[in-house]
C-alpha cells in the first residue's frame, strides 16, 4: 500500500502511495489517514492527506523520524473497514454574473453551454483532498468530456464561492482568491467556516458531492 516513506524537512515526513491519481489510492491515503488520527501518535501534530500522499508533521522535542517511520511500518489496517462518508448537495448558481468561463469551455470543450451543464450536474464527485486555499475541496472525476486545461493567464480574484473546472477536477473557492480554473457558477453555500474550530471544513477527503443548479432569485435569497 506505502510505496514509501521519506523524510520532509526536519520535523516531517511523508507515505508515498504512488504516482496515479484514483479513487482507490486515494481511498488507501484517506483509511491511513483515519487511522493515524485514531492512534493519537505522541507528537504527530498535523496531518495533510493529498491525492496520493500522506505528510505528517512532528514536535521533535517528542518523537523523531526513526521513530515515527517504525510505528507507520507497524501500522495495520483493515481492508474492510469502512469510515464515514457524508453526501452533500452544493446549490450553484449559473447566470451569467457567475459563469465567467462558459463560452470559453464551449469552445475548448466544443459542446453547447447546456450539455456542459448538464454533463456537470449528473455527475456524483469524490473528494480527493481539501487545500491551496483553506478548505478548498478537489473532486473528482470529472468525465472525459468535460476535461481541460486551466486559463492561460490565471485571475487576479476569483470570487469566494465559484465552482472552478480543470482536468479531472472541479473545486469550490473557499474565499476570493487568484486562480486559473474554469468558472461556471457560485454556491452561496458558506464550504469552509474558520469559526468551527473542530470541523471547520464543510467537505473532508472521502465525502460524496453532488451540485444542484437553482436561480439567480434563489442564490439571493439563500438562507444556510
Amino acid at each position: 500500500m506505502i510505496k514509501n516513506i521519506s523524510n520532509l524537512g526536519d520535523a516531517a515526513l511523508y507515505c508515498d502511495f504512488g504516482k496515479e491519481v484514483n479513487k482507490e489510492i486515494n481511498t488507501h491515503v484517506i483509511k491511513f489517514f483515519k487511522t493515524i488520527q485514531k492512534k493519537k501518535i505522541v507528537g504527530v501534530n498535523n496531518l495533510t492527506p493529498s491525492y496520493n500522499k500522506l505528510i505528517i508533521s512532528f514536535d521533535l522535542k517528542k518523537i523523531n523520524f526513526g521513530k515515527l517511520k517504525k510505528i507507520i511500518d507497524n501500522i495495520e489496517i483493515i481492508e474492510n473497514e469502512s469510515y464515514q462518508k457524508k453526501k452533500f448537495e452544493i446549490p450553484v448558481c449559473c447566470e451569467k454574473d457567475f459563469s465567467l468561463d462558459i463560452k470559453r469551455l464551449e469552445k475548448k470543450l466544443k459542446m453547447g453551454e447546456e450539455k456542459i451543464y448538464e454533463s456537470f450536474f449528473e455527475k456524483e464527485f469524490f473528494c480527493y483532498m481539501t487545500g491551496f486555499i483553506a478548505g478548498m475541496p478537489f473532486l473528482g472525476d470529472l468525465d472525459n468530456n468535460l476535461r481541460t486545461k486551466r486559463l492561460d493567464t490565471p485571475r487576479v480574484k476569483v470570487p469566494k464561492g465559484s465552482i472552478g473546472l480543470t482536468e479531472q477536477f472541479a473545486n469550490i473557492y473557499t474565499f476570493e482568491s487568484p486562480g486559473g480554473w474554469n468558472i461556471i457558477g457560485n454556491t452561496p453555500l458558506n464550504i469552509f467556516d474558520s469559526s468551527k474550530e473542530d470541523e471547520p471544513n464543510l467537505i473532508n477527503p472521502g465525502d460524496l458531492v453532488k451540485f444542484k443548479r437553482i436561480t439567480k432569485e434563489k442564490y439571493q435569497n439563500y438562507n444556510e
